[in-house]
C-alpha cells in the first residue's frame, strides 16, 4: 500500500520537472533554437496544427531561424501565424520560405527570461507540493482507515517530505543549469 503511494507519487514529480523542462525549450537563450517556436499554430486545412508539422525548421546560425512550409500555398498562414505567436521578431517571407533574425539579447532581455525561468520552477514546485500533499492525505487515510498505525503513518510522511525534498533539489539543479544557458553570452 504504502510502496504504491511512494512509486505514484514519485512518477507525477517526475511528471512535474519534466513539464517544466518543456517549458523551459520555449524560453530564448543567446544561441536560438527551434523549439522558440513549439507553441506555434498554423490554420491547416481547416485545424490548428503545430508550425513543426506543416514545415521544416532550421537554426542556420545563432539567430537566424529559416522556416520551409511543406506547401508553398500556406507560406502566409505560417507568416500571420508567426506574427499572432508574438515571439519578438517579425517574419521576412520571400517567396519560398521564411526567415526569423533574431537579434542578440540584451541584458534587459536575459534579466527578463531568467525571471521567467524562475516562474515556471516555482510552478513545478508547486505542482511537486500539490503532490505531497495528496501522498499525504492518502497516509492519512489508511490511518484513519486503520490500515497502518500511527507511527508507520509518520514514517510514512517522512519518507514523503525526503521524496518532496529530492524532486525540489532537482528542479533547483535544473533552473540553475538555465539560468546559466540563458546569462552566458
Amino acid at each position: 500500500m504504502l510502496n504504491d503511494i511512494y512509486e505514484e507519487t514519485e512518477m507525477k514529480m517526475e511528471d512535474s520537472i519534466e513539464a517544466m523542462k518543456r517549458d523551459f525549450h520555449t524560453l530564448r537563450t543567446g544561441k536560438v533554437t527551434t523549439s522558440v517556436l513549439d507553441a506555434v499554430k498554423v490554420e491547416y486545412y481547416g485545424s490548428m496544427t503545430p508550425l513543426n508539422q506543416v514545415a521544416n525548421i532550421t537554426a542556420t546560425d545563432a539567430t537566424t531561424l529559416r522556416i520551409s512550409p511543406f506547401e508553398k500555398t500556406i507560406l502566409n498562414d505560417v507568416e500571420t501565424a508567426i506574427q499572432k505567436a508574438n515571439i519578438g521578431v517579425n517574419p521576412n517571407n520571400d517567396g519560398d520560405f521564411i526567415i526569423l533574425n533574431f537579434p542578440p539579447m540584451t541584458s534587459d532581455q536575459r534579466q527578463e527570461t531568467v525571471k521567467q525561468a524562475k516562474a515556471k520552477a516555482e510552478n513545478a514546485k508547486v505542482a511537486i507540493r500539490n503532490n505531497r500533499k495528496s501522498a499525504n492525505d492518502a497516509v492519512k487515510k489508511l490511518e484513519k482507515d486503520k490500515e497502518i498505525s500511527e507511527d508507520e503513518s509518520k514514517s510514512a510522511q517522512d519518507k514523503i517530505q525526503k521524496i518532496t525534498d529530492k524532486f525540489i533539489a532537482q528542479v533547483d539543479d535544473v533552473l540553475k543549469d538555465k539560468e546559466k544557458d540563458i546569462t552566458t553570452i
